[in-house]
């Protein structure tokens, strides 16, 4: 999905999934879970990317593939002579930094293409988020839309209408989106919007749970969970986020916008308004 059709999808207004990616820093990083959660809100990160100047390329044409609306295919077709050229490319055996010799693949066209999907849902919806709290006065409930096709998550689809204010303590977790790949969404409701489709609340049903991070190391790390019923079985059912996605991205970056101030009320909206 190309950061066009993302825009178009969500509503979004570019300039807010823009400055979500233009405003991350840069993070080294040899294995994805070193750089955790919120922590991915705050700096863009490639794993087994070890040199600096390797990360600012990929960066800068995601950065472009956002800001120009161009696609998967293009960012692909930039990037792949680029990683070639500095030998971030292929299956290679590279050291860790533990000293551990190891076969790894580096670049190529399938993590590309998850690093470009990654990237530009993870940009849209940050935005997204951003947008929604700040019209919260008329909109202060959300409801959770997952994409219901024969590729959709069986967690995802059992998300999929619930309601909660937006103060609930689910979307802390459960924001999209909830893993790689995730095409879900959120719809902002009006209060009767809200108790038309029924309104939800989170508590006694969230928990926490420990998961595998990696099958290399055995590392276990803390996921949230979510007790719901299934709509197809209506069955309780314990869900969770993918590993590495208990938390919302765009909460992490929220930054509340000043712009419709003037005057004096600018001055004292940027001292009020600070995140």
């Amino acid at each position: 999905m190309d950061a066009a059709t993302l825009a178009v999808a969500f509503g979004l207004p570019p300039k807010d999934a823009i400055a979500y990616l233009r405003g991350k820093g840069f993070a080294i990083s040899f294995d994805w879970e070193e750089v955790w959660q919120e922590a991915q809100a705050q700096a863009f990160t490639v794993a087994k990317v070890g040199q600096l100047d390797i990360l600012q390329d990929i960066r800068g044409v995601m950065q472009q593939a956002l800001d120009e609306g161009r696609t998967q295919r293009w960012s692909t077709q930039e990037l792949t002579p680029i990683l070639r050229s500095e030998g971030w490319w292929g299956r290679k055996e590279v050291v860790a930094p533990n000293g551990e010799t190891r076969n790894v693949e580096l670049g190529s066209p399938w993590r590309l293409a998850n690093i470009y999907r990654t990237n530009m849902q993870t940009a849209q919806l940050a935005g997204r988020y951003q947008r929604q709290v700040e019209n919260v006065a008329d909109r202060p409930y959300w409801r959770y839309v997952a994409v219901l096709d024969a590729v959709t998550r069986p967690e995802h689809r059992a998300l999929h209408g619930l309601v909660f204010h937006y103060t609930d303590p689910f979307w802390a977790a459960y924001y999209p989106p909830n893993g790689f790949g995730c095409r879900c969404r959120v719809q902002a409701l009006t209060e009767a919007e809200a108790r038309a489709f029924g309104i939800s609340v989170s508590s006694g049903r969230m928990g926490v749970t420990k998961k595998l991070v990696s099958q290399r190391t055995g590392e276990l790390r803390d996921v949230a969970t979510f007790r719901t019923r299934h709509p197809v079985s209506g069955q309780d059912v314990v869900i969770s986020p993918d590993v590495g996605w208990s938390y919302n991205p765009g909460a992490a970056r929220y930054q509340p916008s000043t712009g419709g101030y003037t005057g004096d009320l600018a001055a004292l909206a940027k001292r009020e308004l600070r995140p």
